[in-house]
């Protein structure tokens, strides 16, 4: 029940402050500039020059990435058509509730991302963003990324000011005693060796719970769980919070690779664009939000972010 009061507060208070600036852009302006940016956001434009302009300017840079980017390296997304593990889709073994039913077949899915995740890279995009944060840096400006994925591949590209939104696969959480921790093992436990293999005629490995992994905490041996959102559960307030601080101080927001449908991240970006920030999307297709932005790039991140977070020629770096 917490948690799912958890979720229905984080939902209620974005989607106050969307409501909110929604009835303000929906009223009878009462300047012409109002009404031109209400025209300006259902229209947005796909004018690199214009785009490099505004970057040109921004102190405070917000970075929201999903799924598409982690794609564009060879990592699955586990959505849409093809998207199983065996027989079973994410949503079916990413619940406290499948955990509790089975935790040996969850920790086989999620040793098998993990491994899978030591053979992928960072692409173009997660590069991109690293190098524009570290630039940026030197000039008094900050760049922060806001990412839902698990992978880390925007740590191992060198991006520092990060917020993971839904945990990372390379954490896990004791279901007893509740300690965090960093878990780079491979394979994370003996027994899961060899396991997890994604082909549905693969049987379920069956390993004993006390074989799973456990806390290293002193006395505790409580079984282990991967640290991230699972379907059903709220999202760390802590780093609501901090998510909050940024996307309040933020004068330019980009959304990359991001369909835009999950919540509450989908709801960052729209409010961001309703305070007069401008906001950019890269992603292969329209989405949902594509109207409420300033800009839309179209294609791959890994082609259309490098050359738009590059030096700017008025850039001055020391």
């Amino acid at each position: 029940v917490k948690h799912f009061r958890g979720i229905l507060m984080c939902l209620f208070q974005f989607t106050a402050r969307r409501l909110i600036s929604q009835a303000h852009c929906g009223l009878k302006a009462s300047s012409s500039k109002k009404q031109k940016f209400c025209l300006e956001m259902a229209r947005p434009s796909s004018n690199m020059a214009d785009f490099r302009e505004v970057f040109a300017k921004a102190k405070h840079i917000a970075i929201i990435t999903g799924a598409g980017v982690s794609a564009e390296s060879g990592v699955p997304t586990f959505r849409g058509a093809g998207g199983f593990w065996r027989k079973w889709q994410a949503q079916e073994l990413a619940t406290p509730g499948a955990f509790a039913r089975n935790p040996s077949r969850v920790w086989e899915f999620y040793h098998y991302r993990r491994e899978l995740m030591l053979s992928k890279h960072p692409n173009p995009a997660h590069i991109a963003i690293a190098e524009c944060e570290k630039r940026l840096s030197k000039q008094g400006r900050s760049v922060v990324v806001i990412t839902q994925n698990i992978d880390e591949l925007h740590r191992k590209a060198g991006t520092k000011h990060l917020l993971e939104i839904h945990g990372s696969l390379f954490k896990t959480r004791c279901t007893s005693c509740g300690n965090v921790a960093a878990n780079y093992k491979s394979p994370i436990c003996p027994a899961l060796a060899g396991k997890g293999a994604p082909d549905p005629d693969t049987d379920d490995a069956a390993i004993p719970v006390e074989d799973l992994p456990q806390c290293e905490e002193d006395g505790c041996n409580g079984l282990l769980r991967p640290h991230v959102v699972w379907f059903g559960e709220a999202l760390d307030p802590g780093v609501l919070t901090a998510v909050e601080k940024e996307l309040d101080i933020c004068d330019l927001c980009l959304v990359v690779g991001t369909s835009s449908v999950v919540y509450p991240a989908a709801m960052f970006a729209p409010q961001v664009s309703a305070r007069g920030v401008p906001v950019a999307e890269f992603n292969m297709e329209p989405t949902p939000a594509t109207n409420r932005f300033r800009f839309h790039f179209p294609g791959p991140c890994g082609a259309t972010l490098p050359p738009a977070l590059a030096r700017h020629e008025t850039e001055i770096i020391s």
